[in-house]
């Protein structure tokens, strides 16, 4: 990919340059690897000035878990949680914010308030409202791959392409410019262990739609999985994991151990360039 300038509010972040790194932070009850740990804002905030100084360039906030089994909440609630912090958060944290959501009147809140990117995990096709929300205030969005199920009738990458090209028409017939499209193929999301493996062998395919990748595998049930470890012990199959897909061409990792993953991004592409 060519190097090109993502604007992202009053940041900008030069795609194909160096990876970059996005920080989670969950203020939710229930995610699966940190639910209830930073409800408190103070603790909230802190956490995100914690993971800026160790190399986080975005932060990214979620308010309604989306592991397995997660209790859906509505957008009352989500924006309860959220709006709070993203609103100290765009004043205090110099980096941009990003707000994971599925709903666009919770999106549309959030950026009203000075957030910067929306992360929506179903990738357009959830809410009807969201692309126009994206399109209106011309903030980049992370279109990821989903699905209800594991069941793909063919080629699973090929039916990933289907839907990320449906999205990104979706995108575009809204407005929303092409340059502002990150792509995220969704790992444990619609997908089995033997699915996600193959989808992160085959991470180099999806640079063909010519967009930015995000990749989000922190933590996640695939490593717990291949290495019988819970979701606290799972830093080295994480870090395995981002390697591979920063060798793969990934632009964005989504993280929760900031320091070290960008440890481990700084060495990989060092040993790619060198």
């Amino acid at each position: 990919m060519n190097v090109f300038d993502l604007r992202c509010g009053d940041y900008t972040l030069s795609i194909g340059k160096r990876t970059y790194i996005m920080g989670i932070l969950n203020v939710t009850p229930d995610s699966f690897s940190d639910g209830g740990k930073y409800l408190d804002i103070e603790r909230a905030i802190g956490h995100c000035h914690e993971m800026v100084r160790n190399g986080a360039d975005i932060i990214d906030v979620g308010g309604e878990s989306t592991r397995p089994g997660h209790s859906k909440v509505g957008a009352q609630e989500e924006l309860k949680r959220l709006i709070p912090v993203v609103e100290r958060l765009v004043m205090e944290v110099k980096v941009p914010i990003s707000i994971d959501t599925n709903k666009a009147l919770v999106a549309e809140e959030a950026l009203k308030r000075g957030a910067h990117i929306i992360n929506d995990i179903w990738g357009l096709q959830g809410d009807p409202e969201m692309a126009s929300v994206v399109a209106k205030y011309d903030v980049p969005i992370i279109i990821m791959h989903n699905k209800d199920n594991s069941f793909y009738r063919e080629d699973i990458i090929k039916e990933m392409l289907d839907f990320f090209y449906k999205s990104i028409n979706i995108a575009i017939s809204a407005g929303i410019k092409e340059e502002k499209i990150i792509i995220d193929p969704g790992i444990g999301f619609g997908k089995n262990l033997a699915q996600n493996l193959s989808v992160m062998k085959h991470l180099h395919l999806f640079r063909e739609l010519g967009y930015p990748i995000l990749l989000g595998v922190s933590r996640k049930s695939m490593i717990g999985k291949v290495l019988n470890v819970p979701e606290n012990d799972r830093l080295e199959g994480t870090a395995a994991a981002v390697a591979w897909g920063i060798a793969s061409g990934v632009d964005i990792i989504r993280v929760h151990d900031v320091r070290e993953m960008a440890r481990v991004a700084a060495m990989t592409e060092a040993i790619m360039k060198g």
